[in-house]
């Protein structure tokens, strides 16, 4: 508890140091947040967070489903974010010990070139963007030499591997890109450049103008690549990265924002994925705007949560669901983000 109440007043206060510095310098400063975690949703969230913590793997990771399975580094991943969300870091709060075994996974799982596991194959990059984020948070706030130096191998890796264009693809070369995987791996760039590693800024500006170029002008979406339709789970995850590049006021920020309100149903593909980044994306436009998404979307997601006794989880639920550690991990970060325990997220 009182690691809690030293987290939440280092953040107050850095809020208001950003408010004062974004005022200072003529920028508009994140509208002031009034949005609260109902008791409803900490009791669900708790209960999420006992679950994920009772279906760690021996060796750190997770993984239920046959498709979580396949591709253990994502899975705990989102699962380690989910906890981070919540306020426990390694060897501190109730799920200390989850988090330091699972970082420890991960860590454990990287080579000398950068990349986790035995190889890179399928749809690597994936895998890679969101351990790198994780792992990207966990050294900010905990700055262990340990996670610094494959951190930075996995940074060196995904600079290497951006094409021309300024985007990535599923395997660690240069080569064509995507949104999906480009996406994930601006924000670890932004996750690792935030704790202090080198990020070269033309790497970051150069992922800006891809997804720029993915811009659907007359939707106010974003596309899968230049050229291509308008989607919610892609919209989502476009104008998340260029906010954590900077980007708050940026005009296709907001049309992406007004976008996603237009198109939210449960029934779309790749929903859980979305939102993954929808949530982020809202929160960081702050104000009415984060009031109302956290309002829709989480009465949206609340009605499918299953109960157990104290136990809390959510299945996977259509395209793109994965599976029940996957889905439960990125609703759980969703419904806790007014706690303000995720750097990455603050604007």
């Amino acid at each position: 508890m009182l690691r809690l109440i030293r987290i939440g007043v280092c953040v107050a206060v850095a809020t208001i140091q950003v408010a004062e510095a974004a005022g200072a310098s003529g920028k508009k400063p994140r509208p002031r947040d009034t949005v609260k975690v109902p008791a409803t949703y900490e009791k669900i969230i708790e209960g999420a967070l006992k679950y994920l913590a009772s279906k760690q793997n021996a060796n750190g990771s997770w993984g239920v489903s046959s498709e979580e399975r396949r591709h253990p580094v994502a899975i705990t991943g989102y699962t380690l974010i989910a906890f981070q969300s919540a306020g426990n870091l390694p060897g501190e709060g109730r799920y200390g010990k989850n988090v330091k075994k699972g970082m420890n996974y991960l860590l454990n799982e990287m080579g000398p070139d950068g990349i986790y596991g035995a190889r890179a194959s399928g749809q690597y990059m994936y895998g890679h963007g969101v351990a790198t984020i994780a792992l990207g948070e966990l050294y900010g706030q905990t700055r262990s030499p340990a996670i610094r130096a494959k951190l930075t191998r996995a940074i060196k890796l995904i600079i290497a591997s951006q094409n021309s264009q300024g985007g990535w693809r599923y395997r660690p070369v240069v080569r064509d890109a995507d949104i999906s995987v480009t996406v994930l791996q601006v924000v670890a760039l932004r996750a690792a450049k935030n704790a202090g590693i080198d990020v070269p800024q033309r790497t970051i500006d150069n992922a800006v103008k891809y997804v720029k170029a993915c811009y659907h002008s007359s939707s106010g979406g974003f596309g899968y690549q230049p050229g291509s339709g308008p989607g919610y789970a892609r919209t989502a995850a476009a104008i998340y990265s260029l906010q954590v590049c900077g980007l708050y006021e940026d005009p296709l920020v907001l049309k992406g924002s007004k976008y996603l309100f237009a198109n939210h149903r449960a029934s779309q593909t790749w929903y859980v994925y979305g939102n993954f980044y929808a949530a982020p994306a809202q929160y960081m436009i702050g104000g009415e705007t984060w009031e109302r998404w956290y309002k829709v979307v989480g009465s949206s997601v609340v009605k499918d949560v299953k109960k157990e006794g104290s136990i809390y989880r959510w299945d996977s639920n259509g395209r793109g669901g994965v599976g029940p550690i996957y889905t439960t991990s990125v609703f759980t970060t969703m419904l806790a983000m007014p706690y303000h325990y995720i750097p990455l997220y603050q604007r």
